[in-house]
């Protein structure tokens, strides 16, 4: 699904406002972004206030996130006077998985890596899904070969075909870090540490200059294989 007007008939503002506006009247009912505290996120919270959209947060506790995000998390409840909709991974399939397979089975295979973001991060997603018409996400196709070929509104078949709405998909990495230095927003300290992408604090490292902006996640695996199943595309 796409918008009825090119994203590039518009700057990057007014087309992020069309993309959200639009998305929000195709879904017809609730909308949440879905917030990991990146830059993009945070340039989208501000976004969503300025115009006064009504769309809500929610963010998921995998458990081993850095204590930096939590920071962060807590200077845009504070900057914004916005609530957060928490969601964490059911406690027992969390226990079983470390009882079992000990605290870092996700870097020993890659279907060990999908069982733990399944746990930690996919069903509680779900759950965060399940009673919204839409969800709102700061996915940028200029992120790596994985999202190369996302939309700006599209239906979500993987989660019961829901709208899903990506406002900054042409957005640039530069343009989004001129929006968020201009109006001064709270970001995440790790981002001035090298970090472009976070995650979960074991599984992302700074990177290296010159190095793609996610390959600092899941960095000993391929770049096809670099993503955690948040953004399931119909196959």
């Amino acid at each position: 699904m796409t918008t009825t007007a090119r994203q590039s008939d518009f700057s990057p503002l007014a087309a992020a406002e069309m993309i959200l506006r639009q998305g929000l009247k195709q879904a017809a009912g609730a909308v949440q972004l879905a917030s990991s505290f990146s830059v993009e996120d945070i340039v989208l919270i501000d976004l969503i206030q300025r115009w006064q959209l009504p769309i809500g947060i929610f963010a998921i506790d995998t458990g081993r996130l850095n204590e930096e995000t939590y920071e962060v998390a807590e200077a845009v409840v504070s900057h914004y006077k916005v609530k957060i909709d928490w969601y964490f991974p059911q406690a027992q399939a969390v226990e079983a998985l470390e009882r079992e397979k000990g605290l870092f089975s996700f870097r020993e295979s890659l279907e060990n890596r999908h069982e733990c973001c399944r746990i930690r991060k996919t069903e509680p997603l779900v759950r965060a899904l399940a009673p919204l018409s839409g969800w709102v996400t700061g996915l940028r196709r200029e992120q790596g070969v994985t999202r190369s070929q996302v939309e700006a509104i599209e239906i979500d078949v993987a989660h019961g075909n829901i709208i899903k709405i990506n406002p900054l998909i042409d957005w640039s990495e530069a343009e989004v870090w001129d929006y968020a230095k201009r109006e001064r927003l709270p970001l995440n300290r790790l981002h001035q540490q090298g970090y472009p992408s976070i995650g979960c604090a074991p599984c992302t490292r700074a990177i290296q200059a010159g190095e793609d902006v996610r390959a600092g996640r899941w960095w000993w695996e391929n770049p096809e294989h670099k993503e955690c199943g948040l953004h399931r595309r119909k196959s």
